[in-house]
């Protein structure tokens, strides 16, 4: 990554004394803000501290000194030095006198979303995320250069406060071949998006701080009008945005929607949930956690639906990893908090194939034979105990009684069953007698799923309890002569791995909506696997590393 700050130009109008101190500076390069507040020392923020620049104290005459030598303030307090990405901030008293000052450094950086070149190409509308100053517009600002030099779009920038472009009628160099049009007032910057769109003919429109609901609203305009859409907005993760009113429309809205009596027992949920009002405004969604870190949602619309849900969506994380060469490295999962296992995926793949190449020892056909023979043995044992494994737990779902009851009893009791809420995933149901008798369709999706229905009379704790109890002991029964006679069926059959991969995908993953792991196997075989899950169009992804690689299937 090549950076670029001009930090010269702004000591330039900072006191003297200040102006030195900063020079002296052994970590100047790292410099976040210089903060001016009247009566106090000024200070330097930097990314993980704050320094003291001097023992005097900020007065009247040194704001005086700065403001003469930048450009004029806007409406929304802003100003900046011409042919720079340096913001200044104003802070003003009742009677309108600046008190204080926020001297953001602006930094083009050149190279910082090469990990994310490949979602560029897909042509989608993508909102970035992230906390103030977390580098939200040095993303755009390269965006912009890469949409414009390189793949040769007609590219429009709404600037609202010139902090994209800088300060001037000359934008700064780091935008590349990009437009930029400038907002007289920030409460006129929605009108200058549909008037971009109008008169100027762009293929992409790139806007910062989405922050009002008109701003919202034109932004749903622009992306209804096929005009891809770059965009930043304040807030964390995407159920900020979700929450947030002005910023909601962003990602699809919210509103209540009333379900019927047997839908909302079959989802085990109130009669009154939360569901997206309408399509998102953006395709993708891009939180930013430090410059060097991204999560990504591939599908905006899919995760809005899940979090909707109270449950979390699939998250992609890249980073830089550092080693001889800065590379991506990407990892997926579906947990708060953003730790899951490692996947290479084909981005990781085509920025580490040169390496790869060079590093990789070559080995003789005998030794690969031999180690295929050894994989294909030890692959049917291990997926045979797997398919066997997962047949033995107990998933259970609720039909007609409270969710939450019957997950607290098993808790409480602690018995080894899966409550779910999806009735596709259940090997049990457990309901009321009333309800399921008059039922035909549940009867007949149980008996053609050799699912097995548990009925009670009441929803006392007392009668749930002792169904609870029935099931394990009917589970007990039952499970060694299954298990016996699977395991002579598995052995006596030689399940080759094509094969082998067949009876996944088509019984556990579309049948069940199950996710599985496949066991770690050689690359030709792994090769092989990947066409065929391609061939039922589902998702997979790699997952460990070295001889521990595997290949991880996802339901769509």
């Amino acid at each position: 990554m090549l950076l670029t700050n001009d930090l010269g130009k702004l000591l330039t109008v900072l006191p003297i004394d200040i102006k030195n101190s900063l020079e002296k500076h052994p970590n100047k390069n790292e410099l976040v803000e210089i903060v001016l507040d009247i009566g106090r020392r000024p200070e330097a923020r930097f990314f993980d501290k704050t320094v003291y620049l001097s023992y005097r104290t900020i007065g009247w005459q040194d704001l005086d000194f700065t403001i003469k030598k930048i450009g004029k303030f806007s409406n929304d307090n802003r100003a900046g030095i011409e042919k720079t990405l340096h913001r200044i901030s104003a802070i003003k008293n009742r009677t309108g006198n600046i008190i204080g000052l926020t001297c953001r450094i602006g930094r083009a950086v050149f190279g910082n979303i090469n990990m994310i070149r490949d979602i560029l190409d897909q042509h989608k509308s993508i909102l970035i995320l992230g906390k103030p100053g977390v580098g939200k517009t040095t993303i755009i600002r390269e965006i912009a250069r890469i949409l414009a030099d390189i793949q040769q779009k007609r590219v429009v920038i709404i600037d609202t406060s010139n902090e994209i472009a800088g300060d001037g009628d000359l934008p700064h160099p780091s935008i590349g071949k990009a437009r930029r049009m400038q907002v007289s007032r920030t409460e006129d910057q929605h009108q200058t998006m549909i008037e971009a769109v109008e008169n100027h003919m762009p293929e992409v429109i790139i806007i910062d701080e989405i922050g009002t609901v008109l701003e919202a609203d034109a932004a749903r305009t622009v992306a209804q009008r096929g005009i891809q859409l770059i965009g930043t907005t304040h807030g964390n993760t995407l159920a900020n945005v979700l929450k947030n009113p002005t910023t909601t429309d962003l990602v699809g809205g919210i509103q209540y929607v009333t379900l019927g009596d047997e839908e909302s027992k079959r989802r085990g949920s109130p009669k009154s949930v939360l569901e997206r009002k309408a399509s998102a405004t953006f395709d993708i969604a891009l939180e930013v956690q430090d410059s060097k870190t991204f999560i990504i949602h591939q599908n905006v619309e899919q995760s809005v639906d899940l979090l909707l849900q109270n449950k979390f969506p699939l998250l992609e994380t890249r980073f830089f990893r550092p080693s001889d060469n800065y590379y991506v490295q990407s990892d997926f999962t579906n947990q708060p908090n953003y730790v899951g296992d490692r996947y290479s995926t084909a981005v990781t793949k085509a920025l580490l194939k040169k390496s790869e190449t060079k590093t990789r020892t070559k080995k003789s056909k005998k030794e690969k034979k031999l180690k295929i023979s050894s994989k294909l043995t030890e692959m049917r044992m291990k997926t045979s105990q797997k398919i066997l494994a997962n047949r033995q737990s107990i998933s259970l779902y609720s039909y007609g009684i409270n969710s939450e009851i019957v997950r607290s009893l098993i808790k409480t009791l602690g018995l080894p069953i899966t409550l779910v809420t999806e009735i596709e995933l259940a090997n049990t149901i457990l309901g009321l007698t009333n309800v399921i008798k008059n039922n035909k369709n549940l009867k007949q999706f149980a008996q053609n799923n050799k699912i097995q229905i548990h009925a009670i009379n009441t929803t006392s704790l007392v009668q749930i309890k002792k169904a609870l109890t029935r099931i394990i002991q009917h589970d007990k029964k039952k499970k060694f002569d299954y298990f016996a006679q699977a395991k002579n069926t598995l052995i006596r059959k030689y399940i080759t791995p094509i094969e082998e991969i067949h009876l996944l995908i088509e019984n556990y993953v579309i049948l069940k909506g199950m996710a599985l792991e496949l066991n770690s196997s050689v690359p030709e075989i792994q090769k092989l696997q990947q066409e065929i899950i391609q061939h039922y169009g589902l998702r997979s992804f790699f997952v460990g590393e070295n001889q521990n690689k595997r290949i991880r299937i996802y339901p769509n």
